[in-house]
Parts: C-alpha cells; sequence; structure tokens
C-alpha cells in the first residue's frame, strides 16, 4: 500500500488554551512507495511530486474502547455488500438506501432473507397493524438473519400516534363508495362491520364540521358532502367514488380549502409509549414518530431514550400535516431524521405542491445533516400488478436525482403480491439513476451551512468537506472512514461524493444507524487505539475477501480515533493511499 504524496491533514493540536502547530511528516505506519505521478482508471494523471502540504488537527474527546463482541481480525462486512463490491467494483455499488415494510407477505423468515438478500437496509414495522407476539416475532428473525447469517438490516418501529383522523369501516379489505350513496360517519363503538358506516377514532372528530363541508379520504381516493350533523355523527352524500382502504384517513374541507383542527391531543398516545418499550427491550434501531407538531416530542423521546436505552436508538419525524411543515427546521435539527410521509401529506397540502415540498424537506435535511427518506406509494400499483407503471419509475428517479438518503416501500411489501419485485425496481432504478448523476458530473449545489459549535467540531465538518471535494477531484475507488459514533461518516455523506463511503466501527448501534445514510457501508471491526494498525489491518483484512480490492486502487481515508500516543486527544486527519 503506498501513499500518494503527503496527501494527509497532518498539523494543529487544539487544547483549552492555545492552538500549537505541529508540521511533522508522518503517515500511518504502513509501507510507502511514492512516485512522482499516480494513473487513476479514467486516464487522468495526478502530479504529486510538488504536493507536501499537511495539516493535522486533534481534539479533546472521550477514549475509544474496543468491543468484546469482537474477535481480532474479524471484519464486519454484510454478505449482500461484499457480494456487490466483488461483482460491481466500489463504483458500482448502490448509494441510494432501501427501507421495506414488514407484513403479513413478508413475515416469514424465508420472505425476510430474500428481502435482505435483495437490497434491504431498514425493516420497518407499522405499529398500527398486527399483535405484539407477531412484531417480536418479526424482529427476532430479522436479528437471527444478521447474527447467523450476516445480513446488516436494521429495525425501525412506526408508532400508531394519536390516530384522530383515521376511520374504519370494519373491514379487512377495501370497501367501494358508489356515487350518490348515502353514509354514516359514527363515534360509537362497535364490534365488526355495517352496511354504509364508517367508524371514526375521536369522540369529536366532527367538532366545526357543517353541512356543506367535504370530506376527502386518504387524499381522494373517495369524496363526501356532508349533508346533517346530528350530536358527533355525520350523515354524508359520495360525491367521488372509490375504495374505502381499511383505516383510512379523513380530512375536512370548505370552500376549497382544508379545514384546519387543533385538537391538543399529545404526539405520542398512550399506546405508543407502551410500543416505545417494547421496542427498547428488543434493541430496535430506530423510532420514526407519526403526526409530529413541533421538536418538543422528538426532544422528549430522546430524553426518554437516553435514560431508558443501553443503546443510541435514533428518532426520526415524520412530516406529514401542515404543522410539521411551518415548523420543518426545528423539527430536523431536533430529530436524527426525517421521513417525508407523501401520502397523509398529501391530505394537506394541494397534490401539485408535493414535488417541490418533497425537494425542499430533502434539501434542508442535507443541509443539517439529517437522513431522509422519501416514503409513501413510490410503486402503489405493484400492490396488485407485477410491474410498476412509467410515471411510478420517473417518481422514483426524481427522488434519487434529488440525493435522498432512502426510498421506502410500504404496502407493496407488506401486503403486495409482488413485493420482490417492487423492491427490484426500486433497486436497479436507483442504481441507473445514480450512475446517470455520476457520468454528468451532477452535483446539487449544496449551501454548505456551517453546523459544527465548538471548534473540533468545526474543524471535523471542514475535514469532510475538503475531503469529498479530494475524493471527486482525484477519482478515487473508496472513502474510508474511521469513526465510533458515526458523526464524521454522516458529514462525508452529506456531501454525496462521488466514491462509496466505508464506515468502519467497533459500536453495533452506529453501525446500524449508518444503515440509513446515503452512499454509507458500515463495516463492525475492532478497532484499537492503534490508528496507524487499525488502517492496516482492516486494508488487509478487505484484501483478504479475495476480489474486493485490486493493486493500484486509491483510497481516500479520513480518521477521527485516538492514537496511544496522545492519551486524551482524537487525531483527525485525511490521506490519499493506494494499494500495492
Amino acid at each position: 500500500m503506498a501513499v500518494v504524496g503527503d496527501l494527509a491533514l497532518m498539523g494543529t493540536k487544539i487544547s483549552p488554551n492555545k492552538l500549537v502547530g505541529n508540521l511533522e511528516k508522518r503517515v500511518f505506519g504502513v509501507p510507502v512507495l511514492l512516485s512522482s505521478r499516480f494513473v487513476f482508471s479514467h486516464g487522468r494523471k495526478l502530479d504529486v511530486s510538488k504536493s507536501r502540504t499537511a495539516i493535522r488537527a486533534v481534539m479533546q474527546v472521550e477514549k475509544i474502547h474496543s468491543t468484546s463482541e469482537l474477535n481480532e481480525g474479524c471484519l464486519g462486512f454484510d454478505v449482500v455488500s461484499e457480494r456487490e463490491v466483488k461483482e460491481k467494483g466500489f463504483l458500482g455499488l448502490r448509494k441510494t438506501k432501501l427501507v421495506c415494510t414488514i407484513g403479513p407477505a413478508c413475515s416469514s423468515l424465508d420472505e425476510l432473507e430474500k428481502l435482505a438478500i435483495a437490497g434491504m437496509n431498514v425493516a420497518r414495522l407499522n405499529m398500527c397493524h398486527n399483535t405484539r407476539e407477531w412484531q417480536q416475532d418479526v424482529i427476532r428473525k430479522i436479528k437471527k438473519l444478521n447474527q447467523e447469517k450476516g445480513y446488516s438490516v436494521a429495525v425501525m418501529m412506526d408508532t400508531e400516534g394519536n390516530q384522530i383522523q383515521v376511520v374504519d369501516h370494519g373491514s379487512s379489505s377495501s370497501v367501494k363508495a358508489e356515487e350518490d350513496s348515502i353514509w354514516y360517519f359514527t363515534t360509537e363503538k362497535f364490534e365488526g362491520s355495517r352496511p354504509f358506516t364508517i367508524q371514526a377514532n375521536y369522540e369529536d372528530f366532527a367538532e366545526g364540521v357543517n353541512p356543506g363541508d367535504e370530506i376527502v379520504i386518504d387524499g381522494g381516493m373517495a369524496t363526501f358532502e356532508v349533508i346533517e350533523r346530528a350530536g358527533n355523527d355525520l350523515r354524508c352524500k359520495c360525491t367521488d367514488s372509490g375504495l374505502l382502504l381499511p383505516r383510512a384517513k379523513l380530512s375536512f374541507w370548505r370552500d376549497g380549502k382544508i379545514l384546519g383542527r387543533d385538537y391538543d391531543l399529545p404526539t405520542l398516545s398512550a399506546k405508543d409509549w407502551s410500543d416505545i418499550v417494547f421496542g427498547i427491550s428488543e434493541d430496535i434501531d430506530f423510532i420514526a414518530v407519526s403526526f409530529v407538531k413541533d421538536a418538543d416530542a422528538i426532544k422528549h423521546l430522546k430524553d426518554y431514550l437516553t435514560t431508558k436505552s443501553a443503546k443510541a436508538i435514533k428518532v426520526l419525524a415524520k412530516i406529514e400535516s401542515l404543522e410539521s411543515l411551518r415548523r420543518l427546521e426545528e423539527i430536523v435539527e431536533a430529530s436524527d431524521g426525517i421521513m417525508i410521509a407523501r401520502g397523509d401529506l398529501g391530505v394537506e397540502i394541494p397534490l401539485e405542491q408535493i414535488p417541490s415540498v418533497q425537494q425542499d424537506i430533502t434539501y434542508v435535511c442535507r443541509q443539517l445533516n439529517k437522513p431522509v427518506i422519501v416514503a409513501s406509494q413510490l410503486l402503489e400499483s405493484m400492490v396488485e400488478y407485477p410491474t410498476p407503471t412509467r410515471a411510478e419509475v420517473a417518481d422514483v428517479s426524481e427522488a434519487v436525482r434529488q440525493y435522498a438518503d432512502a426510498l421506502m416501500l410500504s404496502g407493496e411489501s407488506a401486503i403486495g403480491s409482488y413485493g420482490m419485485k417492487a423492491l427490484s425496481v426500486l433497486r436497479t432504478t436507483s442504481t441507473r439513476m445514480e450512475q446517470s448523476c455520476r457520468e454528468e458530473n451532477r452535483q446539487t449545489s449544496l449551501h454548505q451551512r456551517k453546523l459544527g459549535v465548538s471548534l473540533p467540531d468545526q474543524i471535523a465538518e471542514q475535514i469532510c468537506n475538503c475531503a469529498v471535494e479530494m475524493a471527486d477531484n482525484l477519482g478515487v475507488h473508496a472513502i474510508f472512514v474511521y469513526t465510533r459514533h458515526g458523526k464524521m461518516a454522516s458529514l462525508l455523506s452529506r456531501n454525496r461524493p462521488n466514491p462509496p463511503i466505508f464506515a468502519f466501527t467497533n459500536d453495533n448501534s452506529t453501525r446500524m444507524a449508518l444503515n440509513l445514510q446515503w452512499g454509507v457501508t458500515p463495516l463492525l471491526t475492532d478497532l484499537s487505539d492503534d490508528m496507524e494498525g487499525n488502517v492496516k489491518k482492516t486494508v488487509e483484512l478487505i484484501k483478504g475477501k479475495g476480489g474486493m480490492i485490486k493493486k493500484g486502487d486509491a483510497i481516500l481515508v479520513v480518521s477521527d480515533i485516538i492514537p496511544i500516543s496522545t492519551a486524551q486527544t482524537i487525531f483527525q486527519s485525511i490521506q490519499v493511499m493506494t494499494i500495492s
């Protein structure tokens, strides 16, 4: 392995009182084979004979310890990524992550493994559906596959929320509402179903609703006009026929505008808190919070998890209401990531605004360095049909072009007949669009909002910004980052580099959290305090895999691991290496 020139960040030590320069030359203890020129795969030559600039940043942080769970010499490459690298090379790796909702159609061990093989990075459980026993069984099957088969699939719990605007007709399948038919919306509690009757969950759901107002089901699946109000019940006429799905969401409209409702209920219901306690006990990785109105609920949940969970469970906020849009930036800042729930969001804002709102949310998330999932109705037709519409493929492609971190299947995988095919469409479409963007050298201009408050954080941020620019300009094959909590890996991902990012960590919760970061392949491995040894060891282990890394490959290395020689400090550095 050789280092290209001295392209390594070396030289400033940060202490509480002063900044001291230190311009010593060094590399991480690996054999150095210098040449004056290096030829990259696309033919561009890099002249390193005059390149001798070096800076090293050192900061105060906690010391990283090796995890006892890992054996010496173990490299936690998940089997899917390993196979993909061997088949396609570094630059062939898919960067957009894929989330699948697990339901009756894909909950067996065999079906879950098929999804993992096909590229599922995160398995989502919608807590609105199924029993606690069923949910526990699915989680444990996923953990079993990870442990015994070498997959790396994270588990996400999606809370039910206060379903105040959810209605149900009581049937297990969809029901057709014909035009001019008369229906009753009632708060009366009853078992099963009644003809032409829809049951509301919230007793005061009809408060403030007048005759002449419209009820829109699931953003336009069917529409009713309110004819009469009797207490908390509504008598309505169907004006636009359509299918009523189980647990459909309604919205009230008056004179062409949505009727704002302030129910003054907490974001997390009593059932949600019970589900969260269950999720903690089952060692889940993400909690997606439904119907978020402001940042307070997110902060409260994160504080709770800090005291109750031994691992770092990430909290995602679902953007699906006008209230969440109005407070978008504060919600993004408070959360660990965002899900754009376009189905529910489309109920509350005009449909023609969805594309631009999606793009705006994605951009804000990138600015604030938070992963963003584009969800709902990506391939809705594939719930029933084996091929998507061309418009759906274009929709998926646009989300990839916007550099969303992840795409999500809902009913397509949970209850659809063609879940595997739907996942295949996401995988092939995203891979093709990523390749197209790379060939066009297309990088959306991201206003680099400065995130770091402390000097060490600011240095880490600037190092990652520079590292990605170097990686793209030099045409390196991959970026290696050594990290415990994943911060620098996410900062690299934020810049959407052309080469893939391999994040080496000794913390399994960090590995699972990075499953949602664009372009990051997390690897669980033993990390010592000796940074020089970490780099040498991991490169040798990857070489030992066979067919994953080749002689002449250029690797850019970013690190924030503590060397032995500086007991209370951390070195952040950039190096460019070639494999010998």
